[in-house]
């Protein structure tokens, strides 16, 4: 177990998979302000263990995944320019740390997935969810502004139309609807979620973690505009498989016709 600071926030290693649990099940997994000063923590733990190789981020219970910012804090940490200066840095550091993995992510989502729930899903690389699931930005309904980054990555993953759909109308979509627009990558039966999202960390796992991460950072500037990518990352990622002596081991292992065992380096 990580220490977080916080019970709200878990940090648990299991084999090769790190598990960041958001443990607010009583207020359906709001995100508070001590959950997004942890995340970074808990990350940055994961990723210097060499032996963790995928993170999966879940939220606790049955009801939720993330319904949200808790709003009760609102009146606290963001009822003046400067208290929300404070929340917006530990958001956007929390935000910095997600979308900046190097190692594959997927977030595990059962029950409500609202609002700030849906920012943290769309930071992973994966996300896997339960037929109960929902899913919503009601930004429209509160008053409250939605930053271009946000923004941009639904719009670029389920495209233009879409994205204005869930943010002019603030409704809630339901798993199969969230398939049709690519918003998850697959609906699961409740009772088989973890199974499959497990499955899905194992078939990860054993694969060489530097090629995931080169196909990580490609794909992560292919979605930048042409002037902004950083092609130099991209080639030196390549560069580092084909140095690597997993590079070695996985032409060994195919001419064996045994399966690689990966090292990550």
């Amino acid at each position: 177990m990580i220490e977080t600071g916080t019970p709200r926030l878990l940090g648990q290693k299991d084999g090769a998979i790190g598990w960041m649990i958001f443990n607010q099940p009583e207020r359906r997994n709001a995100i508070s302000l001590d959950m997004w000063g942890a995340i970074p923590t808990v990350l940055a733990a994961f990723e210097a263990d060499q032996e963790i190789r995928v993170i999966v981020f879940k939220g606790a219970g049955d009801k939720a995944f993330i319904s949200g910012a808790d709003i009760s804090q609102f009146g606290e940490h963001r009822d003046d320019r400067a208290a929300n200066a404070v929340y917006s840095a530990q958001s956007a550091a929390a935000t910095r740390a997600m979308a900046g993995l190097t190692k594959p992510s997927i977030a595990m989502i059962r029950g409500f997935c609202i609002g700030g729930g849906m920012a943290v899903a769309l930071t992973c690389d994966l996300r896997i969810c339960s037929e109960d699931s929902r899913f919503g930005i009601p930004a429209a309904r509160l008053g409250l502004g939605y930053a271009f980054e946000g923004v941009k990555t639904l719009t670029d993953l389920v495209g233009p139309s879409a994205a204005k759909d869930i943010l002019f109308t603030a409704r809630h979509l339901d798993a199969a609807e969230a398939a049709g627009m690519g918003l998850v990558s697959r609906v699961t039966a409740p009772d088989d979620l973890e199974a499959t999202v497990r499955t899905y960390a194992h078939w990860m796992g054993q694969n060489a973690p530097l090629t995931l991460r080169a196909a990580k950072i490609a794909v992560r500037e292919a979605m930048k505009d042409p002037d902004r990518r950083d092609l130099a990352s991209v080639t030196a990622a390549v560069d580092a498989c084909f140095q690597s002596a997993d590079y070695a081991e996985g032409r060994k292992a195919f001419m064996e016709k045994r399966r690689p065992a990966f090292r990550g380096r």
